[in-house]
């Protein structure tokens, strides 16, 4: 007998307007010699305060089919030597050192040295709950998606320790299993929360087709990442990626349950970085973004907030002066690119852009000073 805790209910699984039954499997499903290899992709600079609880948390994992790349990024602090440590430890650990590249050539070395039919990402600060790759892994083999993803939850640093105990006890099984079509247009137009809080309410099950352009969380079939690599010496690496692996995928799954835990840490890239090249980096992610989902006739709503976003932000740069002549490049292109839209299109756009600038001055003032 397999616990409730440990296992799959017969969840529904919605698949827009289809109701089919999630078949019936429990964690003994993987315990066998057929089990397939899930490779973890974890980029690692100068984050020796951090690390262990991360590496701890996925070595912990119930689904034990694992292979783990921690790639040091030329840290010059103790994290190098702790991922040798770890595999000294475990024989699932690899561990590349390269010379300080960024976060997505690290990202890349992984996916180059991955053998697994599924690869995961994690921040080298982050937490993982520990039934994330078992959940994640059987509910994409059991609905035929290309992905699948669960929910996260921000955190401070001083609930680390409270929150490495929470994803150690692991979370239930979910109740609810979402299946559905069309990804790419799902990330363009689904991301103001208030409206996916009225979507729920109106029983349209909003939130399970929200995701962000972030890797971690997810589960992917390895051949998604086929031709597909992260643009080297760019802040906005995993934006730029987003629409051309959207586009490759037929179905996503999402599980309504929390199975990450995502550290808010005030001296991140995200948090911290406000130079101009910071800016024209998302700028030129949310132009190819935005051009790739019109190619594709998708509403680049979502593009459209960060490509305009982006512009204004930039222009209040302290190094604007020096980089004049490519802001108004820059702005030439929005400018160009938004003449492709129908009136009725702008108007989507302006009105979800004006809604999302406010639900982030709270996220701001909530998230962002986690302590």
């Amino acid at each position: 007998g397999v616990s409730k805790r440990h296992r799959f209910h017969q969840s529904p699984i919605t698949l827009y307007d289809e109701t089919v039954r999630l078949a019936h499997a429990s964690r003994m499903h993987f315990m066998t010699d057929s089990r397939p290899l899930v490779s973890i992709i974890v980029p690692v600079y100068n984050a020796e305060k951090y690390l262990p609880y991360c590496v701890d948390s996925i070595l912990t994992q119930s689904y034990r089919t694992l292979e783990i790349i921690l790639i040091d990024d030329g840290a010059t602090d103790k994290s190098p030597q702790i991922c040798d440590s770890y595999a000294a430890l475990d024989s699932r650990v690899h561990v590349i050192h390269q010379e300080n590249g960024g976060i997505a050539k690290a990202q890349n070395a992984g996916l180059d040295a991955a053998h697994g039919e599924y690869v995961a990402f994690a921040d080298n600060d982050d937490i993982l709950d520990c039934h994330n790759i078992e959940f994640l892994l059987h509910a994409l083999l059991n609905s035929g998606s290309d992905m699948s993803k669960a929910r996260w939850q921000q955190f401070g640093i001083s609930q680390l320790n409270e929150v490495k105990s929470i994803a150690a006890v692991g979370a239930t099984a979910p109740n609810k299993v979402t299946v559905f079509k069309n990804p790419l247009q799902s990330y363009q137009t689904v991301f103001c929360k208030s409206l996916r809080l009225i979507g729920d309410i109106l029983k349209k099950n909003t939130e399970a087709r929200y995701f962000n352009e972030a890797n971690w969380c997810r589960l992917y079939k390895r051949e998604l990442w086929d031709g597909i690599r992260f643009p080297e010496g760019m802040y906005a690496q995993d934006v730029m990626v987003a629409g051309k692996l959207y586009s490759r995928m037929h179905k996503v799954v999402d599980i309504d349950c929390t199975l990450y835990y995502w550290l808010q840490s005030p001296g991140s890239v995200t948090h911290s970085k406000r130079n101009y090249s910071f800016y024209q980096d998302n700028l030129n992610a949310g132009l190819s973004n935005f051009e790739h989902a019109l190619s594709q006739s998708v509403l680049p709503a979502r593009s459209y907030y960060t490509m305009v976003g982006s512009l204004n932000e930039a222009a209040s740069a302290p190094d604007l002066g020096s980089n004049r002549n490519a802001y108004k490049h820059s702005k030439t292109e929005v400018q160009s690119l938004i003449k492709k839209l129908s009136l009725s299109q702008k108007i989507i756009c302006v009105i979800l852009r004006h809604i999302r600038l406010a639900e982030k001055a709270v996220y701001d003032r909530k998230i962002k000073n986690m302590r």
